[in-house]
C-alpha cells in the first residue's frame, strides 16, 4: 500500500519530468521544506535524481546527499533522471560493492593461507613442548584471554573471586562471554555471592544470564580459574592474588597438559555443585498452592518422596512431579539444592 511520502514523492518526480530545470519549490509552492525535503530524499535514494551541472559524474554517491535542515530545495541543483538510469546506476553500485567485498574476502584467504602454512605450525610446536606457560604483563593475558574465547566451541568454565569493576573491563568481560556463546559453548560461572551487592557486577551477570550463560555465587573462592573446552586451563601464577581477568601481579598460568586441565575442570565442579543461584536472577516468584508449599517445607527438611506421599496422603508419582516441579521452579540441580535455595528466598 503506497504511503503518502510514496505519493509525495511520485507527484514530485511526475513534476520533474514535466517542467525540468524549475526548482521544486517552484513546482509545488503548496508544500512546506519538511513535505519537499522527504520527497526529495526518496527520489535521491532511488536514483531518481542526479546531479544536473555539466561535467559532473551521474554517480550520486559522488555528491553528498545534501542536508534539508541547511537546504530546504536539496534537489535545486538536480535532474530527475529516467527510471532506466536510475536502474542501471543502482546496479553499477552494487557491482561495484560486489566487487570490493570479492575482493577483500580473496585478501581474508590469501591471510589465512599464510597464516595456516607459515605461522600455525610455529605455534604448535610451541604447545606442545609446554604443558605449562607462565604469561605477564595485562596485555598479554587480554590477549590469552580473547583467544581463548574466540577458539571456545563446547564449553567455558570460570570462577570468579574478584573482579575489575571499572566500566572498560566489565564491558571487556560482557564482550568475550558473549563471543564464547555466540559460538555455541556452554558458559558457567561462579561469582562471590557479596559481589552482586554491586550494581555493576549484577547488571554485567543480568546481561550473561539473559544471553544464555548460567550464573552461580558461593560464599568464597579460593582463587580464580578458566577452563576452555578441556583443552586450555589458565590459573593465577604464584603470588599473582585472586583478582578477576586481570590478576594483582599480572601473571598466570597457561594449562595445556590434558590430565592436569581435567582435574583443574574437577575443581570447578566441585565449586559448583556447592554454588546456588542467586535470587536476583531466579523468575519472579509464582503463588505457590498450600500443597506446593508443604512439599517445599518437607522437601527441605530432608524427607524422602515416599515420607511426603505418606504424609499429604499422595501417590509418590505425584511427589516426584510436584518436587520436579519446585526444583526447576528454584534454578536447582537437585532436591537438596532446591531445599537450600528456598530456605535461602525465604520460601519455608
Amino acid at each position: 500500500m503506497e504511503s503518502p511520502a510514496d505519493r509525495d514523492a511520485t507527484r514530485l518526480y511526475a513534476r520533474l519530468l514535466a517542467e525540468p530545470g524549475r526548482p521544486p519549490g517552484a513546482l509545488l509552492p503548496d508544500w512546506d521544506d519538511r513535505r519537499l525535503a522527504a520527497a526529495t530524499a526518496e527520489l535521491l535514494a532511488l536514483g531518481l535524481l542526479q546531479p544536473a551541472a555539466a561535467g559532473r559524474s551521474p554517480d550520486p554517491a559522488s555528491d553528498p546527499d545534501p542536508d534539508p535542515a541547511s537546504n530546504p530545495d536539496p534537489a535545486s541543483e538536480r535532474a530527475a533522471v529516467s527510471v532506466d538510469t536510475a536502474v542501471r546506476q543502482l546496479l553499477l553500485d552494487a557491482d561495484r560493492q560486489v566487487a570490493d567485498l570479492v575482493g577483500a574476502l580473496h585478501r581474508a584467504r590469501r591471510a589465512v593461507d599464510r597464516l595456516h602454512t607459515g605461522y600455525l605450525p610455529i605455534q604448535e610446536r610451541h604447545r606442545s613442548g609446554t604443558a605449562l606457560e607462565v604469561v605477564r604483563g595485562a596485555g598479554r593475558i587480554a590477549a590469552l584471554l580473547e583467544d581463548a574465547a574466540r577458539g571456545a566451541r563446547t564449553e567455558a568454565l570460570s570462577l570468579r573471586p574478584g573482579q575489575d569493576l571499572s566500566g572498560p573491563a566489565l564491558a571487556g568481560k560482557l564482550a568475550r562471554e558473549r563471543l564464547a556463546l555466540a559460538h555455541g559453548a556452554a558458559l558457567r560461572t561462579i561469582h562471590p555471592a557479596a559481589a552482586l551487592r554491586r550494581p555493576a557486577v549484577l547488571g554485567h551477570v543480568r546481561e550473561l544470564t539473559a544471553a544464555g550463560a548460567r550464573i552461580r555465587v558461593a560464599h568464597s573462592l579460593p582463587l580464580w580459574l578458566i577452563v576452555v573446552d578441556a583443552r586450555l586451563a589458565i590459573l593465577p601464577a604464584p603470588g599473582a592474588g585472586p583478582g578477576g581477568d586481570a590478576p594483582v601481579a599480572e601473571a598466570a598460568v597457561v594449562v595445556r597438559e590434558p590430565a592436569l586441565v581435567a582435574l583443574v575442570a574437577e575443581l570447578f565442579e566441585y565449586f559448583w555443585s556447592a554454588a546456588w543461584t542467586p535470587a536476583e536472577l531466579l523468575p519472579e516468584a509464582e503463588a505457590m498452592t498450600e500443597r506446593q508449599a508443604e512439599v517445599l517445607r518437607l522437601l527441605a527438611a530432608g524427607r524422602t518422596d515416599a515420607a511426603i506421599a505418606r504424609k499429604l496422603e499422595l501417590s509418590e508419582r505425584t511427589v516426584r512431579r510436584l518436587v520436579a516441579e519446585l526444583t526447576a521452579g528454584l534454578g536447582a540441580e537437585s532436591r537438596f539444592q532446591a531445599g537450600v535455595h528456598a530456605a535461602r528466598l525465604g520460601r519455608v
